[in-house]
């Protein structure tokens, strides 16, 4: 297997062509399963995560996929992934839940922690669960895209990744929220129905909410808070591909 040190990984040649139907995405998955082969793919099952999965399951059929399940999700969220279950059967998708129950959590935290400390929930459901699923792993793929957020504005194909101390790979950046779209329905995906009544972003039951459906932004999460990430992306510090 092939890697890309800290000190390499930014050295690396590869350039990926961008002027074909995928906007790059399947040059990128390509050349990410060759180059690892403990290669994860983290999905919370968006729509981009839809499309994401199709075009993995292009190159990779048995591909790791990583749900991480904080049992505060929509039930039409736990229906979807059944869908997809049966739609790419070879795909190894884990469940990966958190140490805590989220009675424990409320037992040990008080109620509603998502309320009064939403990143301390975030890390202790999200955070911490995908850096045990990737303890063995040196690089992971994520369906981030650039026009989401100011955050998310500057990620590249490849870049270092600083809170999981690996490589994340997304190769998404360059489509839009049309493009998306125009993709699922092309191919006649599967997708979450709460797309359709206005959640253009869709994670825990009590930190989602309606918002601008125009670009797949992240107006919806944790509104009225300064909160925008959950904490598995932060925004980009040292450049990438």
């Amino acid at each position: 297997m092939a890697k890309l040190t800290y000190k390499s990984w930014s050295e690396t040649s590869e350039v990926f062509a961008i002027d074909d139907e995928s906007k790059g995405a399947l040059n990128v998955l390509r050349w990410a399963y060759t180059e690892y082969d403990d290669l994860v793919y983290a999905c919370s099952f968006g729509v981009e995560g839809i499309v994401m999965i199709d075009l993995i399951s292009q190159i990779k059929p048995t591909a790791k996929v990583v749900f991480l399940e904080t049992e505060f999700h929509f039930q039409e969220t736990h229906t979807l992934i059944d869908e997809v279950k049966k739609r790419y059967p070879k795909l190894e998708i884990e469940m990966k839940k958190p140490s805590l129950t989220a009675e424990e959590q409320a037992d040990k935290y008080g109620d509603r922690l998502w309320e009064r400390q939403p990143d301390r929930c975030c890390h202790m459901r999200k955070v911490i669960p995908l850096r045990e699923a990737m303890s063995d792993t040196t690089a992971w793929l994520s369906g981030l895209r650039r026009e989401q957020s100011p955050s998310r504005s500057q990620t590249n194909f490849v870049n270092k990744d600083e809170t999981f101390q690996s490589i994340k790979i997304c190769p998404l950046i360059h489509w839009t929220w049309t493009d998306i779209w125009d993709y699922v329905k092309k191919h006649n995906l599967p997708y979450n129905p709460l797309h359709d009544q206005g959640y253009p972003s869709i994670g825990c039951t009590h930190c989602t909410f309606k918002g601008d459906t125009t670009t797949g932004s992240r107006s919806g999460r944790w509104a009225n808070q300064t909160k925008t990430e959950c904490g598995l992306h932060q925004p980009k510090e040292n450049g990438g591909i």
